[in-house]
C-alpha cells in the first residue's frame, strides 16, 4: 500500500519506519531540522529490541507525493486546519485517512445521530474549516496508545504501547478497515475493530486531559505526579468532571478513576506529550485535550470548575511561551 504520514513526529514517525520495515510504500512530510536529518541520513528508531533507520521519501510539501492507499494525519489537533486544504493531492478514489489526534475530534459529533448531529466544535474545529474540507467518508478514526519521543532531529524513541484502535465513524466494520487493520498489524502494532470508537476515546482522553496538563505544568512525569497526593487528587478530580460530561452523552466508562490513574502510574518515569512541547517550546494541545470537553460541558450544561482552572493556567503558559518564542525545562545546575 501507498501510505503517507503527515506529520511524522514521535507517533508518526515510529508508524512510519515500522510499516516500512514491513514492506509497505511509506513516505512522510514534514519539517525543519526533523525533515533535515531524516534526507541526510533516514528516520531511525530506538526500540527495546534494537534499532531500525528507515529511507523515506520525506518532504514539507504535500503536493510532491501524489495520491495515496492511507493517509495518516500525524498532526497535533491544532494543525491539522493548517493543512487540510492541501490534503486532496493525496486522494485517489479509495484513499484512506486516518486521523490520529489525540482529544475529542473534529467529527465527534458526524455519523452518530443524536441532537448534536453534524455539529463541529470550535475547541478542535474553529470555523468548521476541517469539516468543510476533509469529507466525512475518507475518515478512519483511530486511538492512539504507544508512547514515543523524538529525542534528536530524526530519531525516535518508542517508550511503550503497540495499540491503535480503528474504527468507522459510524462503527460499522467494512472491507477497508479490516485491511488499515490486517496492515497495521503487519507491522508489529495490535490494531483491533472496536465497536464504540467514542467510548474508546473517553477512555484514553481520561488520562491526556488530566496527566498532560499537570505535567506540563509541573514539570513532572507520570509516574512522579500519580504518587504524590495532591496532583493525584486532581487527576481524580479531573476526571471526575469529564466523567460526568461523557455519561450525559451516553457513554459508559468501564473503570473506575483510581485504575485509570494506576494505569498512567505504571507507564513510569514518561514525559507526556505536552511536557515535550513545553520543553521543545511548540504549541500546546490544550484546546484539544481540556478546551473540548469543557466545550461539551456547556453543550450539555455541567460545571467543571477544576477543568476551567487547569485550562486557564495552561492556556497562559502557552501564551507566554508562544509570544516569547521560548521553551522551558528544569535542568540539573
Amino acid at each position: 500500500m501507498k501510505i503517507c504520514i503527515v506529520g511524522a513526529g514521535a507517533i508518526g514517525g515510529l508508524l512510519a519506519v515500522k510499516l516500512h520495515a514491513a514492506g509497505q510504500d511509506v513516505s512522510i512530510v514534514a519539517r525543519g531540522p526533523h525533515l533535515a536529518a531524516i534526507k541526510a541520513s533516514g528516520l531511525k528508531l530506538i526500540e527495546e529490541s534494537g534499532e531500525t533507520v528507515a529511507r523515506l521519501e520525506a518532504t514539507s510539501d504535500i503536493a510532491d507525493l501524489g495520491p495515496q492507499d492511507v493517509v495518516v494525519l500525524g498532526l497535533k489537533a491544532h494543525q491539522v486546519s493548517a493543512i487540510v486544504e492541501q490534503l486532496p493531492t493525496l486522494y485517489g478514489p479509495q484513499t484512506m485517512v486516518l486521523t490520529a489526534q489525540n482529544g475529542i475530534p473534529w467529527w465527534y459529533f458526524f455519523k452518530v445521530g443524536g441532537p448534536f448531529e453534524g455539529r463541529t466544535l470550535q475547541s478542535v474545529d474553529p470555523g468548521g474549516r476541517i469539516a468543510a474540507h476533509l469529507p466525512i467518508e475518507r475518515v478512519i478514526a483511530s486511538v492512539v496508545y504507544p508512547a514515543a519521543e523524538i529525542i534528536s532531529p530524526g530519531v525516535i524513541k518508542h517508550i511503550e504501547g503497540n495499540r491503535f484502535s480503528l474504527a468507522e465513524v459510524d462503527n460499522t466494520e467494512t472491507p477497508r478497515l479490516k485491511l488499515l487493520s490486517e496492515t497495521l498489524r503487519a507491522a508489529g502494532f495490535k490494531a483491533p475493530i472496536v465497536s464504540d470508537v467514542r467510548a474508546e476515546i473517553w477512555t484514553k482522553l481520561w488520562g491526556n486531559m488530566s496527566f498532560n496538563p499537570i505535567s506540563a505544568l509541573t514539570h513532572s512525569t507520570l509516574e512522579d505526579l500519580c504518587r504524590f497526593p495532591l496532583t493525584r487528587a486532581l487527576v481524580a478530580e479531573l476526571m471526575r468532571e469529564a466523567q460526568n460530561v461523557g455519561e450525559k452523552l451516553g457513554i459508559r466508562f468501564r473503570i473506575p478513576i483510581d485504575k485509570r490513574i494506576a494505569g498512567g502510574e505504571a507507564v513510569g518515569a514518561h514525559k507526556t506529550s505536552m511536557l515535550q512541547d513545553v520543553e521543545a517550546g511548540r504549541m500546546l494541545e490544550a484546546d484539544a485535550l481540556l478546551g473540548s470537553v469543557i466545550e461539551l460541558a456547556r453543550l450539555v450544561e455541567l460545571p467543571t470548575p477544576h477543568l476551567d482552572s487547569v485550562f486557564a493556567l495552561v492556556k497562559l503558559l502557552d501564551h507566554e511561551l508562544q509570544k516569547a518564542h521560548g521553551r522551558l525545562r528544569i535542568a540539573a545546575p
